[in-house]
């Protein structure tokens, strides 16, 4: 494993100790990030706040997704990290009849590690069978409708053949999830990665919850800490303002795309949630949280996915 590999991964456990702050505080409900790490050191109000909007973004446009298809869906999740998704949607009885995590094997490792570990997070995996029918080894797990694979998911054929291992369904309606993940990969392997999956599965939706206007002092600032951090934003390019961020997927042959940045998807959460999130931790200077925002996006695009209308979303 590279040094910079090193960098990536780390970031994932600072994520999620900061999704444990805030789910410590009460941003949000989550029984099941608290199985993946050891403690959540408190953090800042802005981080808290900045957290809870990206997963309260994430998590509506997924839900509306899944009320959208009449079906079972089918969900990836690229650069998956130690996200809960899955287990949530299983608590709250979604119908999902696959959900397939890829990221690299030192992470995978470890989330297979908790699984196998935690029987809460176990018995959703075995859910619908027993326990005994969980394939396991180090890196990866398969079940009836989870699947963890350790992957470069911008190696197309290493891609490819962990999500056969996975059953992968190219007809069914799928949606692929990323956070914080494209940014680490050169825009022509993501670009390689756009192209495959618009070609390859018959209704997608993306969402991509990412940087975005790195070019000012603040996101300079951004990238510096990051490139200390021995993380190389080797895609920062796409990240340079709603355009660059929709032009990826509409030049990969995707049919739409829209970009909020985390200012706009703020002021469309639920005012009610909002007002009782803010009173939490209350802020009397609110400067820094917008720059944060300014400086974060969600991306929607969409392949035959017609009724997933993303250019009138509201988040109520």
């Amino acid at each position: 494993m590279s040094a910079g590999d090193e960098g990536v991964q780390a970031t994932n456990d600072d994520a999620t100790s900061c999704k444990l702050s805030a789910v410590n505080l009460g941003y949000w409900r989550d029984p099941f990030v608290q199985l993946m790490v050891k403690r959540g050191d408190r953090r800042a109000p802005e981080i808290n706040l900045g957290y809870y909007a990206r997963v309260a973004g994430v998590r509506h446009l997924v839900e509306k997704f899944v009320e959208a298809c009449d079906t079972a869906v089918q969900i990836i999740s690229f650069g998956a990290g130690f996200d809960t998704t899955f287990w949530r949607l299983v608590e709250e009885g979604r119908p999902i009849k696959r959900y397939i995590e890829v990221d690299l094997a030192g992470v995978t490792a470890r989330k297979c590690f908790f699984i196998k570990r935690h029987k809460q997070l176990l018995a959703s995996v075995a859910a619908g069978g027993e326990e005994e029918e969980v394939r396991l080894n180090k890196t990866d797990l398969h079940s009836s409708k989870y699947h963890l694979v350790a992957a470069d998911f911008t190696d197309l054929p290493a891609l490819q053949a962990k999500l056969a291992e996975s059953e992968v369904d190219f007809l069914c309606p799928t949606l692929v999830v990323a956070e914080c993940a494209l940014v680490y990969v050169s825009p022509a392997r993501t670009s390689a990665l756009a192209s495959w999956l618009a070609q390859a599965f018959a209704s997608l939706v993306f969402i991509n919850y990412e940087q975005i206007n790195m070019e000012d002092r603040f996101g300079g600032v951004m990238l510096e800490n990051l490139m200390a951090r021995g993380c190389q934003l080797a895609g920062v390019a796409a990240c340079k303002d709603k355009g660059t961020q929709v032009e990826r997927f509409i030049s990969a042959g995707w049919h739409s795309a829209t970009s909020w940045n985390m200012n706009e998807v703020y002021g469309l959460l639920p005012r009610s949630e909002v007002a009782r999130v803010e009173a939490i931790e209350r802020l009397d200077e609110k400067e820094l949280l917008r720059q944060l925002f300014h400086h974060y996006c969600i991306t929607v695009a969409r392949k035959n996915s017609p009724n997933f209308n993303f250019d009138s979303v509201n988040f109520d």
